[in-house]
């Protein structure tokens, strides 16, 4: 089969593409022009690049034609900045996917499989962890359009037949996340440090997340391909909620020096505290993550020292 991944060039697609062509399949890849690309897939015959802008019709059709499976990984905004710019959002994230479900209808794929947001479509939560019937009440725009297009995608199933499946990931972190994009916060964290600079916490580092490796995201977005069951929704990520303040000590405890910190005031759209129920996932995913917290951590450190 072929799989074609909106987004396949960044950080999870390229995880995802790796463990997409270790199983023997193929893989296109639609990705915004003059992106660096992962250097091993460059030359790589099972991989076929388009380059290509996820709101322009004309590319998206181009890459679901001949395709079987559709990951899409792609989000035009981040949770801080989603707020700024509403209309934006939902016209390139939202929109965007209505004209994607258009062109999966049209060429008869079979499966389209969607990475949401288990850190911002629940909101604040009522209860730790965070279950996938939890009320969803997202306090960003973000976490909106990832709720939006989740109902849209059962829209289509009840009324097309297109079937998918929605993955609410936590906060992947590993290799090959870019520092630059002011998201992620073990890799930011991890860079700052070796690099001796300050690292920036907004408020008093108490703000726990449920952080997983990558590679752990890549495995259960396979286990997603082949899943043919009712539920379509899963949380994916460790079920251990880590402060920030935590990370820290990881961090001092990794390179065996304390980082330099600076506290500044709470950001409004922080919810104080996402752990995630993962329990659905392990019973009909047959999926569990495998990387343990600190092992992930060194290896983005070993890969961060080498690249950057």
């Amino acid at each position: 089969m072929k799989c074609l991944i909106l987004g396949g060039g960044g950080f999870l697609g390229s995880h995802l593409s790796e463990a997409l062509l270790a199983q023997g399949y193929a893989v296109r890849i639609l990705d915004r022009p003059n992106l660096a690309r992962f250097k091993p897939f460059q030359h790589h015959g099972t991989v076929e690049w388009i380059d290509g802008d996820f709101v322009n019709l004309k590319d998206v059709d181009k890459a679901v034609s001949g395709c079987d499976i559709i990951y899409h990984l792609i989000s035009t905004t981040l949770p801080r900045s989603s707020n700024e710019n509403p209309a934006y959002d939902v016209e390139t994230n939202v929109i965007g996917t209505l004209h994607l479900l258009e062109a999966v209808r049209k060429h008869k794929i079979k499966k389209i499989v969607f990475v949401s947001s288990g850190g911002t479509v629940y909101g604040i939560p009522k209860e730790i962890p965070i279950k996938e019937s939890h009320p969803t009440e997202p306090i960003c725009s973000y976490g909106i359009s990832k709720l939006a297009i989740e109902k849209y995608l059962n829209l289509y199933h009840l009324l097309h037949g297109i079937e998918y499946c929605v993955l609410r990931l936590a906060n992947p972190f590993g290799e090959r996340q870019r520092v630059s994009a002011a998201q992620g916060a073990i890799a930011v964290f991890l860079d700052k440090a070796l690099r001796n600079e300050v690292i920036e916490i907004w408020g008093d580092g108490s703000v726990t997340r449920d952080y997983f490796h990558v590679s752990d995201a890549a495995s259960a977005l396979i286990k997603a391909l082949s899943y043919e069951g009712d539920n379509r929704i899963f949380n994916i990520g460790s079920g251990v909620g880590r402060s920030l303040n935590e990370i820290l000590g990881a961090i001092d405890s990794l390179i065996g020096t304390p980082v330099k910190r600076v506290y500044l005031p709470p950001r409004s759209f922080d919810v104080p505290v996402n752990i995630l129920d993962i329990s659905k996932a392990e019973d009909l995913l047959n999926w569990k993550p495998q990387m343990p917290f600190v092992e992930g951590l060194s290896k983005t450190a070993q890969w961060l020292r080498h690249n950057n």
